[in-house]
């Protein structure tokens, strides 16, 4: 996308405590389609930082004498406080301008990873992690409001593709990149070259990001209110059954392809590759979508996440049937962060960092339900019955959040 605006402008929100009748004019300022794209890297850095573990679990768990289990532990702390980091970072920085915010929360994720790096044992990796979940979490939540104000709001869809894009791309790239990288220079090295990826991100973030100011008046107040309000809450509840549902069934696909369509390790790395690039197709797809037909991402999205599952757990047997879902599956799942976002914006556009905070603790919990209903069902009744009631779940997502538009308008 190209980052000539000369004929765009963008509003900014007007000072803290002026009103539309106050005599205050909002200062228009060209579009920042720069500052967008390293918001997108800096996204990118930061989720692939956030995954490198699962590729090297072995490799750290031998190092420093724990089990494997034990390692994987690196990867759940970083979603665990997500829970809070979101709303945390929007509430506790009320005043501070979003652009130092934002490069900040890459500075944080930069000194997790070179504290990985040289950890001497598990405790510190540990607590390292913890920075870089509160990192992402905060990035992600600030995202939404700083570009809201970076691009003007009939391209926030598209905007917010872009930084999505970074999801997408860290989550095709990380996990084959970081074993590849293993074998060649340690795992000590590959979080050392992760940090210096974020020292990039950081650079291009000073060179392009305009300064930012709040957007509304963001505080736990602000937060509290923004969740209480009825639309804002249907909205929160469709998140949560939307992502849960993906992931109810998304973390347990190894052992469903196993037991349904019996595939080998490698015929399984390939179906997770071609999950990986319908998801960047699908973020793709959105941007270009959300900005005129978002009520037709909002029902077709989850959809797309409801059938594929179903499909696959009926007819997953037949291979076809089970690549076609994985396709349908990752263009669905690949298109909701930009909707979910772009949704909660039209629906709250005086409390963009609270909803963004909101949105990001909604994912996080989702990620928590959906796993462990998900091995509740594989447990007690089977992995089919894991597919089978994300997918209703997720349907059922998209229906209250569609409901929940049409409440509001």
């Amino acid at each position: 996308m190209s980052t000539n605006t000369a004929s765009t402008t963008v509003i900014s929100p007007a000072p803290a405590g002026s009103s539309p009748g106050s005599g205050e004019a909002p200062v228009p300022r060209r579009a920042a389609w720069a500052g967008v794209v390293s918001l997108g890297l800096g996204i990118f850095t930061l989720v692939a930082s956030e995954f490198l573990p699962a590729s090297l679990l072995s490799p750290i768990a031998a190092d420093l004498g724990i089990t494997e289990g034990t390692a994987g532990q690196l990867v759940t702390a970083t979603s665990v406080i997500g829970i809070i980091g979101g709303p945390l970072v929007v509430s506790a920085l009320p005043r501070i301008d979003r652009r130092w915010v934002m490069v900040g929360l890459t500075t944080l994720a930069i000194l997790s990873n070179v504290l990985v790096a040289i950890a001497p044992v598990f405790g510190l990796m540990l607590a390292s992690r913890l920075l870089l979940g509160l990192a992402i979490s905060g990035f992600w939540a600030m995202s939404l409001a700083v570009t809201a104000q970076l691009v003007p709001a009939d391209r926030l869809g598209r905007a917010m593709t872009i930084v999505n894009m970074g999801v997408s791309l860290a989550t095709i790239a990380a996990v084959p990149a970081g074993a590849f990288l293993g074998e060649l220079v340690g795992w000590r090295t590959v979080f050392l070259g992760a940090a210096a990826a974020g020292v990039v991100a950081l650079a291009v973030q000073l060179a392009t990001l305009p300064s930012v100011p709040p957007a509304g008046s963001p505080g736990f107040r602000t937060l509290v209110s923004t969740a209480a309000r009825p639309v804002v809450a249907l909205g929160i509840l469709s998140i949560v059954l939307i992502a849960g549902g993906h992931f109810t069934g998304f973390t347990y696909l190894r052992p469903a392809f196993e037991t349904i369509g019996g595939l080998d390790p490698a015929a399984l790395a390939l179906v997770l590759a071609v999950f990986g690039v319908a998801s960047f197709i699908g973020n793709l797809v959105a941007g270009l979508v959300a900005d005129r037909r978002l009520g037709v991402l909002v029902l077709g999205a989850p959809a797309a996440v409801g059938i594929a599952t179903v499909l696959f757990a009926l007819w997953g047997a037949d291979f076809g049937v089970a690549v076609a879902s994985v396709i349908i599956w990752g263009i669905g799942f690949g298109a909701i962060p930009t909707m979910v976002q772009t949704w909660m914006a039209g629906v709250a556009p005086d409390r963009l960092e609270s909803a963004g905070g909101l949105v990001v603790a909604a994912f996080q919990v989702a990620i928590t339900i959906g796993a462990g209903v998900g091995g509740l069902l594989v447990d007690s009744v089977g992995v089919q019955a894991a597919f089978l009631g994300g997918g209703v779940a997720a349907v059922l997502g998209g229906i209250v959040l569609t409901l929940a538009k049409t409440r509001n308008a």
